[in-house]
């Protein structure tokens, strides 16, 4: 095997995931040796790959601007740094909301505003459940779903946003989509910049109440294969657009890897997120669509 790739991760992933399992076999079958590699881990001489997959690199968000840094100086890397630094930070949401996606709206507070609680307060919703995150966080890290109506559950949202704010972060208050805890959340994945095929996910925030403040990193969600409706391909197809527009890049095929996340809304579908740092490809869910080999082989193509 004479080309080498590494597959960034961090060093709470112990072992390899069965994702990277699967694409380092693939990957062999084309005589690309390929192997994972934490990112921050100084030994690590990336300058030896003839490629570097960000793969599994989910402990960046408190370091998000090490991570960028990173991410510039390491040779030959997928996705782009300049892409990491645009989708690594949830405000590009704006971007798109800009270009005319649907988005859900959102709420956005600057942590240099030093609002008090009770500004905070007045920026909350009135009516509906609502959701309180961080605009750079990975895995539904530091996600709390609360009530407006109840004056418990309202005051943990505020100390909430508090925290977040006190911390130097920015912060997001969004509406709560009824339709995640039935429908769940429709993921679209795509490789070189064409659709490949769709998996459903279960809610991650089922249930009222409920936070992933403080807890672990990493979740397992509940994921099936399904079929994207032309509706939500087509949702998805504009926002990978405007992302490309935003960042710079006409050409499509330059996006080695992206997903995009939608939930039903009212009127149609949302973007929940875009996904062009780390997403999960969910490649063994890609049924009779082969997007495994398409994966390995654009990889192998950019070798």
């Amino acid at each position: 095997m004479t080309k080498r790739v590494a597959l960034a991760t961090c060093k709470d992933v112990q072992g390899v995931n069965v994702e990277d399992r699967l694409l380092i076999a693939a990957l062999a079958e084309r005589d690309v040796a390929a192997e994972p590699a934490v990112w921050d881990d100084p030994s690590v001489r990336w300058e030896d790959y003839d490629l570097v997959v960000i793969r599994s690199t989910w402990d960046y968000a408190p370091r998000r601007n090490e991570f960028v840094e990173w991410a510039k100086r390491v040779p030959h890397i997928a996705n782009s740094a300049e892409v990491i630094e645009w989708n690594s930070d949830r405000g590009y949401l704006r971007h798109l909301e800009a270009a005319g996606v649907p988005v859900i709206p959102t709420i956005w507070i600057d942590p240099a505003q030093n609002l008090d609680k009770r500004a905070v307060d007045t920026r909350m919703p009135a009516f509906g459940d609502f959701v309180v995150k961080p605009v750079v966080s990975e895995k539904a890290k530091d996600l709390g779903r609360y009530q407006p109506i109840s004056a418990q559950s309202r005051f943990k949202a505020i100390a909430h946003t508090m925290r977040l704010l006190d911390s130097g972060r920015w912060v997001m208050i969004q509406p709560y989509v009824t339709s995640i805890d039935t429908a769940g959340e429709t993921c679209l994945t795509y490789v070189n910049g064409e659709y490949q095929h769709a998996v459903s996910r279960h809610a991650l925030m089922g249930g009222t109440h409920r936070s992933t403040v403080g807890l672990n990193l990493y979740h397992h969600d509940e994921t099936k294969a399904t079929t994207a409706t032309p509706e939500q391909i087509a949702v998805a197809e504009q926002a990978f657009a405007a992302a490309r527009e935003a960042i710079g890049i006409p050409d499509r095929a330059k996006c080695l890897y992206a997903r995009v996340d939608l939930v039903q809304g009212d009127d149609g579908p949302l973007v929940i997120e875009l996904g062009l740092v780390e997403p999960s490809l969910w490649l063994r869910y890609s049924g009779s669509t082969p997007t495994l080999s398409r994966f390995a082989d654009a990889i192998a193509a950019r070798c």
